[in-house]
């Protein structure tokens, strides 16, 4: 089993290597359906994101925002399952060679099997998975069966997150960090501030591994900003506000790749 943790490890490392950070998207599984969400990575891979995170819809998504529990919301009146967020890692990595990571809750996991779905993952192709609500003291049995089958383990910190506690997360995880920005949910802000640069700081002096941020990037200038001191620019509810106000697939596919572009060039301007 060749690690695909490798395949994140190394674009994150090659965006470093360019003077930049990565750019990083999300998006939900089944939505608008299981294809338009397939399609919808393909145009922001296209439009110049490095990784995209694809959210396992979740009928209580403690974490988000109002426009991902809307997209969540459509793609569970859908019927997706999680055969549907695998195929949708599959279809995106192999249409790309990029790499693509799941971030779900854990609760749908722990139902589903941690053995069948880290093997099935894998299977898929993709390169692991964010879990923002799993404790690291209880992800032994998830990152037993996760580095088993070569897949990253990214655990989300926070601003209240104390020092001791940041070490203890950052010793846990692989591929890179996922520091959120701003405590309560996501959603895009009129500024990510100062807190977000103070928590890459913290976070950083307790790992070697990348460090990205997210909750509240909309559009190039905060990603020009986040990017001049986080290594990855994390944006998802700007993407899934333009695929919801869109007046059609087509239209939504394109913004999403602009968008994509613009955000592409914003982390690129950080030089």
């Amino acid at each position: 089993m060749s690690g695909n943790v490798q395949l994140l490890s190394d674009t994150l490392a090659g965006a470093k290597e360019e003077g930049r950070s990565a750019l990083i998207a999300y998006l939900p599984a089944g939505f608008p359906t299981v294809d338009g969400g397939i399609a919808a990575i393909k145009a922001v891979f296209d439009g110049g994101a490095d990784v995209v995170e694809v959210g396992l819809p979740h009928s209580d998504p403690v974490l988000d925002g109002p426009v991902i529990q809307t997209a969540d919301d459509i793609a569970l009146r859908g019927g997706v399952k999680i055969a549907d967020v695998m195929r949708t890692v599959r279809e995106a990595h192999e249409a790309t060679g990029k790499p693509v990571l799941v971030m779900t809750y854990w609760n749908p996991i722990d139902r589903y099997g941690v053995e069948r779905f880290t093997a099935e993952l894998a299977e898929a192709g993709g390169a692991g998975c964010i879990l923002p609500d799993l404790p690291v003291q209880e992800s032994g049995l998830w990152r037993e069966h996760a580095e088993k089958h070569g897949l990253g383990t990214v655990f989300v910190v926070a601003p209240s997150s104390k020092d001791a506690r940041l070490a203890e997360i950052t010793a846990a995880g692989s591929g890179f960090v996922y520091a959120a920005s701003l405590m309560g949910v996501t959603g895009t802000r009129a500024s990510v501030g100062a807190q977000a640069q103070e928590l890459v700081r913290r976070t950083k002096a307790t790992t070697d591994l990348p460090v990205c941020v997210g909750l509240g990037v909309s559009n190039a200038v905060q990603a020009r900003e986040v990017a001049g001191f986080a290594d990855g620019v994390i944006v998802g509810s700007a993407f899934v506000k333009l695929m919801l106000d869109a007046p059609d697939e087509a239209a939504g596919l394109e913004g999403v790749r602009a968008l994509a572009a613009d955000l592409a060039e914003g982390v690129r301007g950080a030089v």
